[in-house]
Order: structure tokens, then sequence, then C-alpha cells
């Protein structure tokens, strides 16, 4: 009986090991390029996936065989900055100072398709409640329609931001646009140009008070998933039959890891730009479609510091539609800012994302 104990238990640890190795490979998969490896770089989607699997097995072992939980111990160590990163847990609530920035961040779809509800829209009156000094909006829409959102009503809600930039991205038939509301002047703005029917970025550049930042607001490219792929994932999480399962996971991976080699492409066009930035304090926001632990956010983030990870806690999921359970939304700050109370807001469903917001503040780097 010794002996069949024995073998159990080294058989359940050869398959913690297995699936330590499946998290660390997650963990780093943001390493692999997506144009050259497409499939292998969507791993990263299971991260939090094999994070609850090494979790059961801690636990397991605590009661079992303590001395044997060290092996899931030093997984969980190797990857502590991509935890971290996905779920990070900020027990200071300091206050921000008087001499900061609020920083707002929303995927509107469309303002919720345009709609008035008693002649309102939810969306800018939160907008116009939140007290910004910077709104950055993507899926900005208007109709010439009184009796949907105008661009008459978007101007009424936001007379507080006497400065303004709408571009439309995407090839020219088009109609995708972004925006900037800012209570500070907007010297300039510029697309970047990127392979896309329907997404891409602006690069602004702001004055605020003695100091110049660049701004960039991205919507990069969506998972070219449909409302029927929608379904598929959500009937695989709800009902996981094998061949269901199966099936469903061949055509989503598919989809996910042709639309992450494009992301791949945009987030270097992108992190040319910080780079080549003239101004020191730099923000970095938007809908990156992707997650934390993932080659788009890696290298959008290479220099800066993402808010949420830096004053957030929690997942931060800011996707709200079919089960899709991840923070896609950001706001990426430069070393010489400080983040201060990052909140991805669930307080309102009118759009498929929530907003995500910060304050922000600059902070005098110590020297080396």
């Amino acid at each position: 009986m010794k002996s069949l104990g024995r073998l159990i238990i080294h058989l359940i640890l050869a398959i913690n090991v297995l699936f330590i190795a499946l998290m660390l490979l997650s963990a780093y998969s943001p390493y692999i390029e997506p144009d050259k490896h497409p499939i292998q770089s969507c791993l990263g989607l299971l991260f939090p996936v094999f994070i609850l699997i090494n979790i059961s097995f801690f636990i397991f072992w605590i009661i079992v065989q303590y001395k044997l939980a060290l092996f899931t111990f030093i997984g969980f160590a190797c990857c502590y900055t991509q935890i971290r990163t996905y779920i990070p847990v900020n027990f200071s609530n300091s206050d921000p100072p008087k001499e900061c920035l609020k920083v707002l961040s929303y995927n509107v779809m469309g303002f919720n398709n345009l709609k008035l509800t008693k002649g309102e829209n939810p969306i800018l009156a939160y907008m116009k409640d939140s007290k910004a000094d910077i709104i950055c909006i993507q899926e900005y829409a208007y109709s010439q329609d009184k009796r949907y959102v105008t661009q008459k009503k978007i101007e009424q809600y936001l007379q507080a931001y006497p400065y303004k930039n709408i571009q439309n991205i995407g090839e020219k038939e088009s109609t995708n646009k972004i925006a900037c509301y800012s209570k500070y002047p907007i010297l300039s703005s510029t697309v970047l140009r990127y392979k896309s029917a329907y997404n891409g970025s602006v690069r602004y550049e702001l004055k605020v008070k003695n100091d110049t930042l660049t701004l960039i607001n991205n919507h990069l490219e969506s998972n070219k998933l449909t409302k029927e792929d929608k379904v598929i994932y959500e009937e695989m999480i709800n009902s996981p039959e094998a061949q269901k399962v199966k099936s469903g996971s061949k055509l989503l991976i598919t989809k996910l890891a042709e639309a992450s080699a494009i992301r791949a492409l945009q987030a270097r066009k992108i992190h040319n730009e910080i780079t080549s930035s003239k101004h020191k304090y730099i923000i970095v926001c938007g809908d990156f479609n992707d997650t934390p632990i993932s080659y788009t956010h890696r290298i959008i983030a290479k220099g800066l510091k993402e808010a949420f990870t830096e004053s957030g806690t929690g997942l931060g999921i800011s996707y709200n539609q079919n089960k899709f359970f991840f923070r896609i939304d950001n706001i990426l700050i430069s070393k010489n800012f400080k983040a201060y109370k990052c909140t991805v807001d669930h307080s309102i469903k009118d759009s498929d994302h929530y907003p995500i917001w910060c304050y922000i503040s600059k902070q005098q780097l110590k020297p080396i």
C-alpha cells in the first residue's frame, strides 16, 4: 500500500510539474513574435487558467505533503512579474496630489450605437461627470439625425473641454473614429498609419502648463470574432462538451492568432513612436484588444509603466461581453509619471467596454 501511495504521489507531482511548465510557457509567451508563430503566441490567453490550476496543486501539497509545495512556489516566483501585471494588488490608497491630471480612456461602442433615452446618453453623462482632464475615446461616432447622438449633442455634454480632435482611422472607406477631448491645448495630431481596415492610432502633442507631453490614443486590431463566434465561445464555457470544445477551440484560436499577428506589427509601430518622442512625458492609452500577457502589451509597454499595475487592484476586466473576461484597455505612462487610483469602472455598462481612468502626476526620478 505504501508503494502504491508513493506511486500516486509521484504521478500527481509529475502532472503538477507539467502544469508548472505550461504556466511558465504562457507567462513568457509575450516573447514569441505572433507574425512568425501566431498560434504559440496565443498561449498567454491561458495564463489565468494555469495560475488557478497551480494554486489548486499548491493547496493540495500544503495539506498532503507540504514540502512538495516548494515546486509550485518556485513556479510562481519565476513568473511573479507576470502575475503582478495580470492581477496587481495595491494596498496603498493615498490621494493624488493637487497638481495632477485625470486621464480617462473609453471605448464607447459608438456611444452605445448612438442611442438616446429620453434625449440623454448615459456614456456622455458619465464623461461629463468624470471631471477628467483628458478623455481619449475609441469607436467615436455621431449621427446627423437628431433622434440619435449628434456632434452637437456631444459638444453640449463635453463643453468643459475647449480642445478636441477627431480623426478617422483605418482605410479610406472606414468610418471608425478616435477622439481626444482635453482641458489643455492640443498642439498637433498625427494618425499613425499601419495596415488595418478599421483600426488605428493617433499621436497628439498637448501643452499642459509648462510641459508638452506626447499622448497616443489607440484602437488596435480586433480579434475578428463574429457574433456567431462569440456565441460558440459562450457555449463552450457554459457547456464544455469534448467535441464542442475541440471544434470551437480550433476556430477561435485560428482567428485569434491571425489578429495577434496583425497587432504585432501595429505594436512595433507604436513603440517606435514612443521611443522617437521628443517630449519626456508620455501617455499611451486605449483599446489594445489584447491581454496584459501578450506580445502586443509587452512591446508597447517597453520603457513605460502600466497605471493599473502600479495603482490598481484585481483583474481589472475591461471587456464585458460574451464572458471574455480580460483587461484589454490600458493606460501606460512614462517613468517620470506616477499613477494613482487607476480604476476600471464597472459602474456603467452601456458599452461593450468599461472605462479605465487614473490620476497621474509628475515624479522626480532619483539619480542613478
